[in-house]
């Protein structure tokens, strides 16, 4: 009953229009009805304990290091490198996105930000090449999914304290899996560029390669610095976004003098407003969290999973299929935040390692941004390339298939992700 309660509630408040922070809240109070605990006071304290979070201090950070890095030149310098590297081969400018999704992905962390940075630079160039709009639009939103898999990650810091679980070590497991993600893109790519009757671009020479790599290094500087910080114990994941904001902003300043001290401000206010977004929706989700375990969600689900828990490897695959379903209608944070309460004490009982679950939960939530009718990072990229919805998202149907076929890789090989784990822990 309660379920049923919650997730009515939800879908109702969905429907009509409702922010989903709100709307949690209101599937919040209507369990609160149910179970006879109306308690504002309560609420509020919840919400306030949720926020109160030293780890939950990195996303504000790392958001500052992305808004920083596009406004200092960092992700245009990223791209002009791997533009250098395979610009010339055919279907190149393809592999360009694939190489920068990548590179951009260990920057900042958000799906969003590397979608539009890539849209916003290459698929103009693809325009004038000749490529098929729709589908390059579609390879950028598809490449943008790896933003939440490679470290660092806002994802795995909201994650990491929802569920209690390492936070670096989801990063450092998250780095293989990322780059799978993005040899699936590759590949796809091949296979569907062959289609493509464009010219190359010439071949950089060996002169400007070097100066595309060292206009790039201080850039590709940084995910070495996070990567060896933490894997080193030298600073945490919350001090590693304060490493990241500071770097960024004085590459930017000082590096490559683009980013201009009157800039700072408006550089602040687009990390304060949507680090506010994603912190308001952790509180609300919060209190949802709470109730679900008070009402025994996860034991009211159990019965329909138990047959699964004595294995794995077919639990992992169900939990997934049920991510997938979820990730049509709700948007990344709000999955992540609703459904791990849930299935963490199915995860746990059925000795699946916490990290390990945790990478593919991610990886997961992010695909999700890929597939109608939600879809936040399909129509970011058709937004910035200025191409219709409906196009976009039946040319990306390849890439999510090429997505969803690294998931079932993992679920079925979990040293995958766990055997990379190890040694770089």
């Amino acid at each position: 009953m309660t379920v049923l309660l919650f997730m009515g509630v939800l879908l109702a408040a969905m429907a009509i229009g409702m922010p989903i922070a709100f709307a949690l809240l209101v599937s919040a109070i209507a369990m609160m009805w149910q179970l006879d605990a109306l308690d504002s006071q309560a609420m509020a304290l919840q919400m306030i304990n949720a926020s109160d979070s030293f780890a939950l201090l990195a996303v504000p950070f790392f958001l500052l290091a992305g808004e920083a890095m596009t406004a200092g030149g960092l992700s245009r310098r990223l791209v002009g490198f791997a533009l250098a590297l395979v610009g010339h081969v055919r279907g190149g400018l393809g592999y360009v996105a694939v190489i920068a999704a990548i590179l951009l992905s260990s920057l900042s962390g958000s799906a969003v930000a590397d979608t539009a940075a890539l849209a916003a630079v290459l698929v103009p160039m693809m325009r004038r090449a000749g490529y098929d709009v729709g589908r390059a639009a579609s390879l950028m939103a598809a490449g943008g999914t790896i933003g939440p898999v490679i470290p660092p990650s806002i994802g795995y810091i909201v994650f990491g304290v929802a569920a209690n679980v390492s936070i670096t070590s989801l990063f450092l497991a998250g780095i293989v899996p990322g780059l799978l993600m993005g040899a699936a893109l590759a590949v796809t790519w091949w296979l569907v560029a062959r289609r493509e009757n464009v010219e190359p671009l010439p071949r950089a020479t060996w002169g400007e390669t070097a100066q595309a790599l060292r206009d790039g290094l201080l850039a590709l500087g940084l995910p070495v610095l996070i990567v060896a910080g933490m894997k080193f114990g030298l600073f945490t994941p919350t001090e590693a976004g304060v490493v990241a904001a500071v770097y960024a902003i004085l590459v930017g300043m000082f590096g490559y003098g683009e980013l201009k001290p009157s800039m700072l401000p408006g550089v602040l206010l687009s990390a304060v407003r949507t680090s506010a977004s994603v912190m308001f929706l952790v509180a609300a989700a919060s209190v949802t969290a709470y109730f679900i375990t008070i009402a025994d969600i996860p034991g009211q689900i159990r019965p329909y999973l138990e047959p699964f828990i004595g294995h794995p490897v077919m639990l992992m695959a169900v939990m997934m299929l049920l991510v997938v379903v979820v990730g049509t209608a709700l948007d990344f944070i709000p999955t992540i935040l609703i459904l791990t309460p849930v299935l963490m004490p199915l995860v746990r009982e059925a000795g699946i390692d916490p990290v390990y679950f945790g990478v593919l939960f991610i990886m997961n939530n992010s695909i999700g941004l890929i597939t109608p009718p939600v879809g936040t990072v399909l129509n970011v990229a058709s937004a910035v390339a200025g191409v219709d919805l409906g196009r976009v998202t039946r040319a990306v149907v390849p890439f999510l298939i090429s997505q969803l076929v690294v998931l079932l890789l993992l679920v079925l090989w979990p040293g995958l992700v766990t055997g990379p784990l190890h040694w770089l822990r």
